[in-house]
């Protein structure tokens, strides 16, 4: 996999020259982040019979010898089954077949799985696709090595290949797969967060953020994830400033960097601005999709939350009045951890993860008019909170 930052990064720095854009700048990154290739992938069945598996490297995975990796399969279900069976992992390919669930649950067998499997003397390891099933998409994301246990290859197989394989070992088949991966580090090189205002009229040093992140895995081309949610937390800015709407606080918004592989654009954020961020009134990120929206998450103090309310129930018309448990996003989360700050993202209705980080994430599933609502119900959101009389949580009486 490769994370791609500097072309998108170049092409909004000149967006930023136009008569008329907003006030830009950008949080420099020097070596933001370690780009990742995969020249030549292979997953095949090699016994009992021959078969060719569908598979993506995952993130940061280190790659096989030349050769590939030959070994026998060890198929478990839960963390709780490789511990059980750990004689058995030594020099085998430990695959991971754990059904989606919810995208927060079902990937730390993907962050943590390669590094579980290690410590019990696995050569490789396996990971059923994050997402749901569906036409045998594999899917990527990033995995993280613990600092005890070997770094060994690892990848992830489409919903339909893993269940094969769960066949095949509850009838007491012996299988081989040959695993073949060339995964290397470039090196680190500079990148940036691109950073955009437009200044509040009473109120500038009083701050709302709305953004999502700049990246993408190179499967597909990141239009859901996330190029939709830089363009409608763009675009609701533009819109009023287009309006001329102009709130008492300061609206920025910020198209992160690194959020895949990394999350240095929110780190780098909270750092450059870490003087301010008791300033920040609220933080809003997009990154699930721009399907039709539904509302909001939020974390925050409850009377913050009761304002969150009666703004979303503005948003009537579009169907977008829901307000959720749980807000943030990994680009905002350091910021609002530090500083205490709420936040919000947005909800949607939508196959987000059957094709997240996928070759199908592509700019056919868009469709215009649900993403005109995001950027309505994100545009109505932030304004509102930023003319409100009061910082957000407080009385507006």
């Amino acid at each position: 996999m490769a994370v791609f930052t500097g072309q998108p990064f170049e092409f909004v720095r000149e967006i930023c020259r136009c008569p008329g854009c907003l006030y830009c700048l950008g949080d420099n990154l020097p070596d933001a982040f370690a780009e990742l290739e995969v020249f030549y992938i292979l997953c095949d069945i090699v016994q009992p019979a021959e078969h060719a598996m569908v598979m993506l490297g995952l993130g940061d995975s280190v790659g096989t010898p030349a050769e590939g990796v030959e070994a026998e399969v060890l198929v478990v279900q839960s963390f709780a089954e490789l511990d059980a069976k750990s004689a058995l992992a030594k020099g085998r390919i430990v695959m991971f077949n754990v059904p989606f669930t919810n995208y927060g649950d079902s990937r730390l067998f993907r962050m943590s799985g390669p590094s579980r499997a290690a410590r019990h003397g696995a050569v490789a390891a396996l990971i059923r696709s994050i997402g749901p099933t569906g036409l045998r998409l594999p899917h990527t994301g990033v995995l993280q090595y613990g600092p005890d246990a070997p770094k060994i290859p690892a990848a992830a197989v489409a919903a339909e290949d893993a269940d094969l394989l769960q066949r095949m070992a509850s009838r007491g088949q012996r299988t081989v797969v040959r695993l073949q991966m060339e995964a290397h580090f470039e090196g680190e090189v500079e990148s940036a967060n691109v950073v955009g205002e437009l200044r509040g009229r009473e109120r500038p040093d009083e701050i709302v953020v709305v953004g999502g992140h700049l990246d993408s895995w190179d499967v597909g081309t990141g239009a859901s994830d996330d190029g939709g949610g830089c363009i409608v937390t763009w675009e609701a800015l533009r819109l009023m400033k287009k309006l001329g709407l102009r709130p008492r606080r300061t609206v920025r918004v910020v198209l992160f960097t690194n959020e895949e592989n990394g999350g240095r654009g929110g780190l780098a954020y909270r750092d450059a601005h870490r003087s301010e961020l008791a300033n920040h009134v609220m933080m809003l990120e997009s990154d699930t999709g721009v399907f039709r929206p539904t509302g909001f998450g939020f974390t925050g103090p409850d009377r913050a939350r009761e304002t969150v309310k009666a703004i979303a129930s503005l948003l009537g018309p579009i169907g977008a009045t829901e307000i959720g448990l749980n807000g943030g996003g990994s680009d905002i989360d350091p910021s609002a951890r530090e500083a205490g700050i709420p936040v919000l993202s947005t909800e949607v209705a939508g196959d987000y993860f059957l094709i997240h980080h996928t070759e199908a994430d592509t700019v056919d599933k868009i469709d215009p008019l649900d993403m005109a609502k995001n950027v309505a119900a994100i545009a109505v959101m932030i304004y509102v909170v930023a003319d409100l009389p009061q910082p957000l949580g407080q009385s507006q009486n």
